[in-house]
């Protein structure tokens, strides 16, 4: 991701922001990207170095993206912010809830610093519908959400291509992890965060990985509403089908396409007023229009840009990265333990689930 970034700065995507250092960069990409060379862009081996470089004065920086490995990401993160640098970090925040605390409670010692997340999906049309029809209750109440997510396939040749992919030390988890951030953000930033999670993880099911590439959850709500989640990487051919019911009407997002049906009466009065034991609410369907484009990343690059020039709200601001990856956490947890585990406020600190997740995964990796 790190070179697509670079392309579509060096394209003009993301006015106001040019490249001034970059780091790690594997010899590949960079014949892939000759303006690098060309403008002598410096290029350092690490992030430390180029952390130093900013720290003594030789080099300068207004602010970094960080496109780095998950474990990797609190540690630049903070150490980025500690220099006054703003920051916009990839996704997950990382693989633990207590990573993505702690990098949060530095960018609060310094608000005069920008620090978001890259949560994309964002700034697709159709969820952003569905967010404002979800929070302004025009049809209602959440009742059930739904979710079912199969066209993050990946043949054997994905795994193998290095060797630290589908390993628990080396990736941080599987599916949950590396795909479906985007999902289980999108999911709290449509429907709220859930409240409690029962999942069912299936590790190597697929692919010979030691990770999940199958994840099965159950989710309740506080005020009664329920869903499931099903996401993998070995069905084909792939879906992506989200349903999100409400009182009044059922929302359906599939193919790119946002769907309504809206049941014309409230259901609670007709269900205790219906003579006819076996009538139905059938409702009239229409597709929802969606004039706005879909500007994915460019668009958080650019809103990033805008954050800091001008003030503006960010769309994806670095406290979020904690509520999909509390999310992550929550349901890896509950299928190593066997049991439904309840999800911690993410504006409070409840240590016992780091601390009892931290365990569980270093029961994974053989070092506990």
């Amino acid at each position: 991701m790190g070179s697509k970034y670079a392309r579509m700065i060096y394209d003009g995507d993301v006015p106001g922001m040019e490249i001034g250092a970059i780091t790690r960069i594997k010899p590949e990409r960079l014949e892939e990207l000759p303006e690098l060379t060309k403008h002598q862009v410096p290029i350092y081996a690490s992030a430390q170095e180029l952390f130093q470089a900013v720290e003594k004065g030789s080099l300068r920086l207004d602010a970094v993206l960080v496109v780095t490995p998950h474990k990797a990401h609190e540690e630049q993160v903070r150490r980025a912010l500690e220099l006054g640098l703003h920051v916009l970090c990839d996704k997950p925040s990382g693989v633990f809830v207590s990573q993505a605390r702690r990098m949060n409670e530095v960018a609060e010692i310094h608000p005069e610093l920008v620090f978001g997340m890259v949560f994309n999906q964002r700034m697709n049309p159709a969820f952003r519908k569905m967010k404002e029809i979800v929070e302004s209750k025009v049809y209602g109440g959440l009742k059930r959400v739904n979710w079912v997510i199969t066209d993050w396939y990946r043949p054997n040749a994905y795994y193998d291509s290095v060797a630290w992919r589908g390993t628990w030390e080396g990736d941080g988890g599987g599916i949950l992890l590396n795909q479906c951030p985007h999902n289980l953000d999108l999911l709290q930033w449509i429907c709220g965060m859930p409240v409690r999670v029962q999942a069912f993880c299936k590790e190597g099911k697929y692919h010979n990985i030691e990770v999940e590439d199958e994840v099965t959850a159950y989710l309740e709500f506080s005020e009664g509403a329920t869903g499931t989640f099903y996401a993998t990487t070995g069905e084909a051919p792939g879906i992506n089908r989200l349903e999100i019911s409400l009182e009044d009407a059922l929302l359906v997002y599939e193919q790119g396409l946002l769907r309504v049906c809206e049941l014309g009466f409230k259901e609670s009065e007709y269900r205790k007023t219906a003579t006819d034991m076996f009538a139905k609410l059938n409702g009239s369907w229409k597709e929802m229009e969606i004039n706005e484009p879909n500007t994915m990343h460019v668009g958080i690059l650019n809103n990033f840009v805008d954050a800091i020039e001008n003030g503006e709200q960010l769309t994806a601001p670095g406290q979020e990265g904690m509520k999909s990856l509390t999310l992550s956490n929550a349901m890896y947890l509950s299928s190593w333990t066997k049991r439904m585990v309840e999800l911690p406020a993410v504006d409070t600190v409840e240590l016992w689930f780091e601390k009892d997740f931290e365990i569980e995964f270093q029961k994974k990796i053989g070092q506990f």
